[in-house]
């Protein structure tokens, strides 16, 4: 049986093959060490570390949430001006309805914080923070869709097959823990009664680079991730021994084919192994106090929820994790929207306004960048029939609002601005690749210069587009 020393020995002896140096060596000796590689590094000196991603999955109504319109109060109802449209295209929910009626929003707003920044009443915890905030009103891009349009924005791309922002995160900075992933992802299912629209690991995968960049994600019930619990009867030494010879043989195969997916397997092998007593540690909420069970909302102790994924987040943050990916699905109000909003807002209001503040109080929020947001907007006009207390709104990519918050972001301030019928961007707008552009900004990275070469072609994740938008730098 092979003690720590002679393992190191055989592994750096099966890949070389006596005494030459290569690939296999590179690998194998940062992985031996303990170390992290990261092929970029930053480019400029950072202001955030880490992201805590909050997706809202299915496209949150901007004019129900937080780009108040009470002018459309006086026109509500009337049709919605062909000039105001233009040449947007309409989804084959909307593009056969005989009319398209301005619809105002049932939801009462408010100014809140330092500025006055208006947010609707269903958003109470997050109005308390408006001054850590910085809203984006003037999101735009150009799918209309799901499924392209959370692809756009989750990997520079309409197009599956890309790589993630966690992804891309990963790869261009490396890790702070070696014994937990770069890149974790937390999946919530939402209150609205809407069947939500179905999620892919793609969204969270690697695309062509490599593998161990992937997110990985973490279940609600039983293991937290898939076979991290040793086989009945396979104790701790005897996986170890396992993993020992397993990495011996791969070193064999690496050696012979050169392949850095070989090198990325034995890596995995060993966060594996690392993760046995790391992952349950984080996910252990019993050293929590009952303070802030109740900051973050009475779903906080139901593994799975929305306000039980932020406290984990949380966690993630204070252990060096670079990528924090939370979706919340069922946003997808194509009717039912008063009722249904409601619904999602109280589940993810107060734990995302909590953990914001949570960040804040225990030193983390200077170095974490929190982002809030969808995949795209709403329309103005009713989907279907529109009656007195009830209507539904179609997605809409025209313009939409995400907030940002720590990580070098301006807090308490208002980016952009909408017309009247809050349909079209008239102020500084922000494409998806300009936001991704200057989400790496704030993580010291150019984003023209974070590549990666793949069938005779460097690809980035802003693709030929983005610009860092500086009006949201602190």
């Amino acid at each position: 049986m092979f003690d720590r020393q002679h393992r190191r020995a055989f592994l750096r002896n099966s890949v070389l093959g006596g005494s030459g140096v290569g690939l296999g060596q590179l690998a194998l000796d940062s992985l031996l060490a303990g170390e992290t590689t990261t092929p970029h590094g930053t480019h400029f000196p950072p202001k955030a570390k880490r992201v805590i991603y909050l997706f809202m999955h299915g496209g949150p109504s901007q004019l129900d949430l937080f780009d108040h319109k009470p002018q459309l109060r006086k026109r509500h109802g009337e049709e919605l001006p062909e000039s105001v449209r233009g040449d947007q295209r309409l989804t084959g929910m909307t593009s056969g309805q005989d009319s398209l009626p301005i619809t105002s929003s049932l939801f009462k707003f408010r100014q809140h914080g330092g500025n006055g920044t208006w947010i609707s009443d269903a958003l109470p915890h997050t109005a308390k923070i408006a001054d850590e905030l910085c809203f984006i009103r003037s999101m735009h891009t150009e799918a209309i869709n799901h499924d392209p349009a959370v692809t756009l924005m989750q990997t520079g791309h309409q197009q599956a097959g890309r790589p993630s922002f966690g992804a891309w995160a990963s790869y261009g900075l490396g890790s702070e823990n070696r014994d937990l992933p770069t890149f974790l992802v937390m999946v919530s299912r939402g209150s609205a009664a809407r069947p939500a629209d179905p999620l892919y690991s793609r969204l969270w995968g690697a695309g062509f680079i490599p593998s161990n960049h992937q997110g990985v994600a973490l279940r609600s019930s039983g293991d937290p991730v898939l076979y991290l619990s040793n086989a009945p009867g396979i104790d701790r030494q005897t996986r170890r021994d396992q993993l020992d010879v397993i990495a011996g043989l791969n070193g064999l195969q690496l050696q012979q084919q050169q392949d850095p997916e070989i090198a990325t397997r034995i890596a995995q092998y060993e966060m594996a192994f690392r993760m046995q007593t790391a992952v349950p540690d984080l996910a252990d909420l019993s050293d929590e106090s009952e303070a802030t069970f109740e900051a973050y909302g009475p779903d906080a102790r139901k593994p799975g929820t929305f306000a039980a994924n932020c406290l984990l987040a949380r966690r993630m943050a204070e252990r060096g994790v670079r990528f924090i990916q939370l979706y919340h699905k069922g946003w997808d109000q194509h009717y039912n929207l008063p009722s249904d909003l409601r619904l999602q807002c109280r589940d993810v209001d107060q734990p995302a306004a909590a953990l914001v503040a949570d960040l804040k109080q225990r030193g983390l929020l200077d170095e974490t960048l929190v982002v809030w947001g969808g995949e795209f907007g709403r329309t103005t006009y009713s989907q279907g029939k529109l009656e007195p207390t009830n209507y539904g709104r179609d997605h809409h990519g025209g313009c939409f609002t995400m907030w940002l918050a720590g990580g070098g972001v301006k807090p308490g301030v208002v980016y952009g601005e909408t017309d009247d019928f809050c349909y079209n961007v008239v102020r500084d707008p922000v494409h998806v690749h300009d936001l991704n552009a200057t989400l790496l900004h704030l993580l010291g990275i150019d984003h023209t210069r974070l590549t990666y070469r793949f069938q005779g072609r460097h690809y980035r994740l802003t693709d030929v587009h983005g610009r860092v938008v500086r009006g949201v730098l602190a």
